[in-house]
């Protein structure tokens, strides 16, 4: 979703709302996720005394596969993410810490993809305390107790 932000650059001040669901086709390159729920963005870009912010709070559920018992679940995500946007970059260092508005736009949705991938944890689990399968028998922890680890 590649948004014009021409006036927040050039006017301190001012401000433009950030509100949208990431395409269905934008979250096909996700791999491995299965989204259950689209991807819902909201928040701001502002211009404040010349620097200029994007603000989004990203939420969306998620068809998972549990890393340890391997049942199916879905779970809600939510989190907040802060840019600094600039015209240019002044070295190749800066890349990570700033949003590029590349001909005074940027790509809010690149952007929340990003931010999303980045947020998610790296196990996902159906619960933070699952006790995950047997090695032995393969029973679900969560629901039974085997004797297999006392032997």
């Amino acid at each position: 979703m590649l948004m014009n932000i021409k006036n927040v650059l050039n006017i301190p001040g001012t401000s433009k709302e950030v509100a949208f669901a990431v395409p269905e086709e934008r979250l096909a390159q996700v791999h491995g996720y299965d989204f259950s729920t689209p991807v819902m963005v909201e928040g701001d870009i502002t211009n404040r005394a010349g620097v200029v912010t994007l603000t989004m709070h990203i939420a969306f559920s998620l068809l998972i596969t549990c890393d340890r018992c391997l049942k199916e679940t879905v779970q809600d995500f939510s989190f907040d993410t802060v840019h600094t946007v600039v015209r240019e970059l002044h070295s190749e260092d800066e890349d990570d810490s700033y949003v590029v508005a590349r001909a005074e736009s940027i790509d809010t949705a690149e952007i929340a993809i990003s931010d999303l991938l980045l947020e998610l944890p790296s196990k996902l689990l159906c619960k933070e305390d699952c006790k995950g399968l047997c090695p032995k028998c393969g029973c679900d922890r969560n629901e039974t107790d085997c004797d297999c680890m006392s032997e």
